[in-house]
C-alpha cells in the first residue's frame, strides 16, 4: 500500500518525497503535534479545535497527531477531551463522527498552568516527550499562541528556558501567531524581536485567516490563469477599485479587545491591505513563498496616502437604533465601553499605488460594524466605454462594467456588463454573470483555518505574511491613525446603513459612489 503521509522538510522547503505536479493524492501532514495556548478562548473553541477535527475527518492529519491544551483550568486529559468534543460537535464543518473523534482523542493532553509557571512548562516538556515516545510525533511540534500579544514575551521566554523551541536533527519546532501583529509599527517590531529571539524567522507563521479563504486564493487563479482578465487589469481600463469588509453585528463581547483598537487596526491593517496587495500585485515568477511575498511587498511599498487625509478618509461610530427588526444599542452603550470613547467602528480611506500599472487608479477601502449586511468583496470597476454609436437615451440605465470577487459569505465572482433589452429599440442595461463556488464544485470549501493549520504543519509558507509585509502595512496605516487622533473624531451612523455621511462625501469628491453590495 502506498504511504500517503507527507513529512515536511525542517526548514520549510519543498518536500523532496512528493512531486508537486501529482494532484492525485492530497497533501497530508507528517508526524507532529500542536501545543495550543489560549485553548479555552472563543477562537480555539469556535475555529481552531473544529478545524483540527475537520482535518482529521478528511484524513489530512496523521492518525497519531497530538494536541496539547495549556491553560489555567483544573482539567484532566479526560476533561479536556470532553471540552474538545463539545467544541467540535457544535462547530464542525464536516459533521461529527464518533469514530473520527476517538482517533483524535488518543492524542489529546492537557497541562494546567499560567504563563509564569516554570513548573508547568517543565510538565509541558514531559508531555511533549511522551507524545514523541507513545504517538511517534518525531520531535515535530508547533506552538499556537492564541493569546494577547502582551503575553508573547513571557510564553516565548518559558519555551526557550524549557528548551521546547529547540528541534533535534531532522525535526522541527514552529510557532503560530494570531493577529494583531502589534498596534503600530514600533510595537510590531518589538513583538517580532521577542519571537525571533526564540524561533528562527522561517519557523514563525503569522496567521491572517483571510488568506486561507478559497476566494482570496482564487484572486491569483482569476488573474493569472485567464487571458480574459489580465490584459485589462491596469490603469488603461480600470477606473477604481473598492474593497469592502462589512459586518451587520456590533462588537458583542469583544469590548476588552476592541475599544482603543478600532476598525482600522483590527481589519484594515491586515485583511484589507492583504486583499489590496493580491489584487494589485504583478505576476509572480512562481507561487512559492519567496516569489509571492516579494510581489506583495512591492505593492505595499508603492502605496501612497492622499495629501488631504481629512478629505480622503472617513471615521464613524454606530449609534443606537433598529436593525433587522431588532432594537440595538449604540457603541457607547455596549458593555465595557467608556461613555466618551472615540474608538471607530467604521473606517474608510483612499489609497493610491505609485506603479505604472495603477497610476491614477484610486483604491477605496472601507470596513465597519452594524452595516447593511455581512459581506466582504473586491470590486474592480472599469472606465466607461465611449458609447459612440449610441444615443444618450440608449445607455441611460447602464452603469460601469465591474468584476466583483465575493470573499464571503457567498463565495464567488460576479461580472457586470451591458446587454440589449429585448424589443425593437436599442436599449442597453446592466446584467450580471455569476460564478458561485457552491453551484460549480461538489466539494465544500474548507474553512480558512483548516488550510492554514495544514500548511503550517507541512511547512508551506506562501499564505503567511512575513514581517516585512506587517511593517509595510503599519507604515501605511500609522499616519492615518495619528491624524485621526488629533483631528478627526468618529462621525455617527445609524445601524443597518453603510456608514457615516462623511464616507459617502469622500467618494463624492472624486465623482464616484460606493457600491451597495
Amino acid at each position: 500500500m502506498t504511504d500517503t503521509t507527507t513529512p515536511s522538510a525542517p526548514d520549510g522547503a519543498a518536500n523532496p518525497l512528493r512531486d508537486p505536479r501529482d494532484r492525485r493524492l492530497p497533501l497530508i501532514a507528517g508526524p507532529s503535534s500542536m501545543v495550543m495556548f489560549g485553548v479555552t478562548g472563543d477562537l480555539a473553541k469556535k475555529k481552531l479545535l473544529p478545524a483540527i477535527y475537520d482535518l482529521t475527518h478528511r484524513g489530512l492529519l496523521p492518525p497519531s497527531f497530538g494536541l496539547v491544551g495549556y491553560g489555567r483550568r483544573d482539567w484532566s486529559d479526560e476533561d479536556f477531551a470532553q471540552y474538545v468534543k463539545e467544541s467540535v460537535s457544535a462547530h464542525t464543518r464536516t459533521g461529527f463522527d464518533e469514530s473520527v473523534f476517538e482517533q483524535l482523542r488518543g492524542g489529546l493532553r492537557f497541562v494546567e498552568g499560567t504563563f509564569d509557571d516554570s513548573a508547568a512548562f517543565e510538565k509541558l516538556t514531559e508531555v511533549v516527550g511522551e507524545l514523541d515516545r507513545t504517538r511517534g510525533t518525531g520531535g515535530n511540534h508547533a506552538f499556537y499562541l492564541s493569546i494577547p500579544p502582551a503575553a508573547f514575551p513571557q510564553v516565548c521566554s518559558q519555551l526557550a528556558e524549557s528548551g521546547l523551541n529547540t528541534a533535534q536533527d531532522g525535526s522541527w519546532r514552529r510557532v503560530v501567531i494570531e493577529k494583531p501583529f502589534g498596534h503600530d509599527l514600533a510595537s510590531a517590531r518589538e513583538l517580532n524581536d521577542v519571537v525571533e529571539q526564540v524561533f528562527r524567522p522561517e519557523d514563525v507563521f503569522r496567521i491572517d485567516h483571510y488568506l486561507g479563504k478559497e476566494t482570496v486564493q482564487n484572486i491569483l487563479a482569476l488573474r493569472f490563469s485567464n487571458q480574459l482578465f489580465e490584459p485589462i487589469w491596469n490603469a488603461s481600463y480600470v477606473d477604481h477599485v473598492q474593497i469592502t469588509m462589512a459586518e451587520d453585528i456590533g462588537i458583542g463581547s469583544r469590548a476588552g479587545y476592541y475599544d482603543g483598537i478600532g476598525t482600522a487596526r483590527d481589519v484594515i491593517q491586515n485583511h484589507l491591505l492583504q486583499l489590496l496587495a493580491l489584487t494589485a500585485m504583478e505576476e509572480p515568477i512562481s507561487f512559492e513563498a519567496a516569489d509571492l511575498r516579494a510581489e506583495k511587498e512591492k505593492v505595499l511599498s508603492a502605496v501612497q496616502l492622499p495629501d488631504d487625509l481629512a478629505a480622503h478618509t472617513a471615521r464613524g461610530q454606530y449609534v443606537g437604533g433598529w436593525q433587522g427588526g431588532t432594537e440595538v444599542r449604540s457603541y457607547l452603550e455596549e458593555d465595557g465601553i467608556e461613555e466618551d470613547s472615540t474608538t471607530e467602528t467604521f473606517a474608510a480611506m483612499r489609497l493610491d499605488i505609485a506603479t505604472r500599472r495603477w497610476a491614477g487608479v484610486p483604491f477605496y477601502l472601507r470596513a465597519g460594524k452594524r452595516l447593511g449586511r455581512r459581506v466582504t468583496e473586491i470590486a474592480v470597476v472599469f472606465k466607461r466605454a465611449p458609447f459612440l454609436p449610441f444615443r444618450s437615451t440608449d445607455t441611460a440605465d447602464l452603469g460601469q462594467n465591474a468584476i466583483v470577487i465575493r470573499v464571503q459569505p457567498d463565495e464567488g465572482v460576479t461580472m457586470r456588463f451591458g446587454s440589449k433589452v429585448p424589443g425593437t429599440q436599442m436599449e442597453v442595461r446592466d446584467v450580471t454573470m455569476d460564478f458561485a463556488y457552491g453551484m460549480n464544485f461538489t466539494e465544500e470549501s474548507p474553512e480558512a483555518y483548516e488550510r492554514l493549520i495544514l500548511d503550517m504543519l507541512l511547512g508551506d509558507p506562501p499564505l503567511f505574511p512575513r514581517q516585512k509585509e506587517v511593517e509595510l502595512s503599519w507604515q501605511i496605516l500609522d499616519p492615518v491613525i495619528e491624524f485621526w487622533a488629533e483631528h478627526l473624531d468618529p462621525a455617527p451612523y445609524r445601524p443597518g446603513t453603510w456608514g457615516p455621511e462623511t464616507a459617502h462625501e469622500m467618494l463624492a469628491r472624486d465623482g464616484r459612489t460606493w457600491r451597495r453590495p
